[in-house]
């Protein structure tokens, strides 16, 4: 495993609150994610806002949980090290854009698209990508609405725009992504295509309920938004 004090060959200088350039490259990355750990608290209370609008204004809330992570440390540099990156403070900025991430679960389909829609609107809100995996899913059979949004955060002497990946989807896709991850992943195993396969037949079968739930949802007018 590389360690990251690697991050030290050719670190450039990066954008902060406050100049860093005395800084060595551990109290950078200590800064970074300090930044990313603030741009999440502050999309999540944006959420929580809408959450409890929708509670107290809708029949039914269209947001189910709400979860957030920043990427540790490891899995940044097994990334890096992935998609063959300097170990670089600037090419970690420039290239890895879901160190901060939030993960929002709906009830119906609908509502994912929805939640999308009355987050982007919000004034400090920058869309930078899309990635819609319920329309086109991935082939292993994922299903998710990824977006990367940049969110403006105001630090004690200047504002600055943070990268931070929300990824949206409903119940039964955080499901099958849930325990497909544990199956794939499961230690001192081996993986095969027919186990591929097998998830992949699951999250057809859980993609179909979901639309058959939409269209019920639809019969007794709960996507009234």
């Amino acid at each position: 495993m590389t360690d990251l004090n690697e991050f030290e060959n050719n670190a450039e200088e990066i954008h902060l609150p406050n100049t860093i350039d005395y800084l060595d490259i551990e109290k950078q990355y200590r800064q970074l994610m300090f930044m990313h750990e603030a741009a999440i608290e502050q999309v999540t209370a944006k959420l929580n806002i809408l959450k409890g609008e929708f509670q107290f204004s809708n029949d039914r809330n269209p947001i189910s949980s709400i979860c957030s992570r920043i990427k540790s440390k490891e899995s940044i540099i097994d990334k890096m090290q992935k998609k063959g990156l300097p170990f670089t403070i600037s090419a970690l900025l420039e290239n890895i854009k879901d160190i901060a991430g939030i993960r929002v679960i709906c009830p119906f389909i609908e509502d994912v698209y929805f939640v999308a829609r009355m987050l982007v609107k919000q004034p400090d809100i920058e869309v930078l990508e899309v990635k819609d995996y319920i329309r086109e899913p991935k082939d292993n059979g994922y299903r998710s609405l990824h977006l990367i949004v940049s969110d403006r955060v105001n630090f004690s002497n200047v504002s600055r725009g943070v990268t931070v990946e929300i990824q949206i989807r409903t119940i039964a896709m955080d499901f099958w992504a849930s325990t497909e991850h544990q199956l794939r992943y499961k230690k001192e195993t081996n993986f095969t295509k027919e186990a591929h396969d097998k998830l992949k037949y699951c999250a057809e079968l859980m993609a179909e309920a979901d639309r058959e739930i939409q269209n019920l949802a639809g019969d007794f007018d709960l996507n009234q938004w």
